[in-house]
């Protein structure tokens, strides 16, 4: 009796080990709580943008999203550029309560307001006690790898532009963000790949309203992956862009937005990506249909369910078909798997029906900036 005991209690420690070795990291599109969004956060609360998806947020180990606006009380305005913003200082804490552990800085308007702007971003953010890469007050400092610890494996997450303007990058005695040049992407990427068991990088790149990568987007990710990147995160076109297994990593080119305060007709479905890690590789890469169409959801992104995230998933295989990769679509997600590999056994479960490999497809050099 006593041996069936041990066997017992060996059996549910081994599976609660192998349970730990599990890590999911969620990562969402551009977060900008501000503008048109402030009537309603000033009634509602600075957790009103989140309330909605917390319980997915929630479920991550590491929860990603683009910071797209600096946090911000004071600051020089930068005077050439139609748009910029500013957030209220307690967002961070609002992002930190909604399960959001890490910001990408790495965008065309975290130097909105200079500076000073910059400086009350980072400690905000530091006494929140949220991570983030892709911004600092100089180019070692944007280019500095957040590291974290989780369930006993090192993650690194850095963060790069391709936007303009220019005169928002980093330099060497001043602040602002990491310009994502194929130098500093290859360096940083290797030294994280040395010192971390999971990279992470995050690009703000492409064309606003463009579907389809751009060469260059192509050609980064795959650096990325190459020297030694696990997911690589895409955001700025405000809209989807597909998803792609290369190697044995996974690349996201845009999430479209999350919480974005703006109205805007041609940006109304995005998805939140969760990709499971176990034993160091990927196990499973999920896409999350979400409404963010703001003249329904009023800036609070919403999940979609039933026909309508059917269809925002069958858009996305679409469009990571060029990139050989699909999804399908089962108990509310999008289930992302390499094109040739997908079969439709009935004796399977979703997960066990996709079996992602290499995409062996070719690369297209650019050098542009976008």
């Amino acid at each position: 009796m006593k041996k069936t005991v041990y066997i017992l209690i060996l059996t549910l420690l081994t599976a609660a080990a192998a349970k730990a070795e599990e890590i999911t990291i969620i990562a969402v599109g551009d977060i900008m709580p501000t503008a048109r969004a402030l009537p309603f956060i000033k009634k509602e609360g600075f957790g009103y943008p989140y309330r909605a998806s917390r319980e997915i947020l929630k479920g991550g180990d590491i929860v990603i999203g683009n910071l797209e606006t600096p946090l911000a009380s004071e600051g020089r305005r930068f005077e050439d550029k139609k748009y910029t913003f500013k957030a209220p200082l307690e967002t961070a804490s609002a992002l930190k309560d909604a399960g959001f552990t890490h910001m990408s800085l790495a965008n065309n308007h975290m130097m909105d307001y200079g500076s000073e702007g910059l400086a009350y971003t980072l400690s905000t953010l530091d006494g929140a006690g949220l991570n983030y890469a892709g911004a600092g007050e100089n180019i070692i400092g944007a280019r500095k790898i957040s590291m974290s610890e989780v369930k006993g494996k090192k993650i690194a997450f850095l963060s790069y532009s391709k936007t303009y303007p220019t005169e928002f990058y980093a330099s060497k005695n001043g602040p602002g963000t990491a310009p994502g040049y194929r130098k500093f992407i290859a360096s940083d990427l290797k030294k994280a790949a040395a010192e971390a068991d999971i990279v992470i990088v995050a690009f703000h790149w492409g064309g606003e309203k463009l579907e389809h990568p751009r060469d260059y987007q192509k050609e980064l990710a795959r650096l990325s992956i190459d020297s030694g990147a696990d997911i690589v995160i895409g955001h700025h076109p405000h809209v989807l862009q597909g998803i792609e297994h290369y190697k044995d990593g996974v690349i996201f080119y845009s999430l479209g937005n999350f919480a974005f305060g703006s109205y805007s007709p041609s940006s109304r479905e995005s998805i939140m990506a969760r990709v499971v890690l176990e034993d160091g590789g990927i196990s499973s890469v999920e896409a999350i249909p979400i409404n963010v169409n703001n003249f329904e959801v009023h800036f609070q992104p919403q999940l979609f369910k039933g026909e309508k995230g059917g269809e925002v998933i069958t858009r996305l295989s679409a469009l990571s078909g060029p990139l050989g990769s699909s999804l399908i679509f089962a108990d509310g997600v999008g289930i992302a798997g390499k094109l040739d590999m997908i079969t439709k056994k009935g004796d399977l479960s979703p997960l066990e029906q996709i079996q992602p490999v290499a995409a062996k497809l070719p690369v297209e050099p650019s050098r542009a900036v976008h």
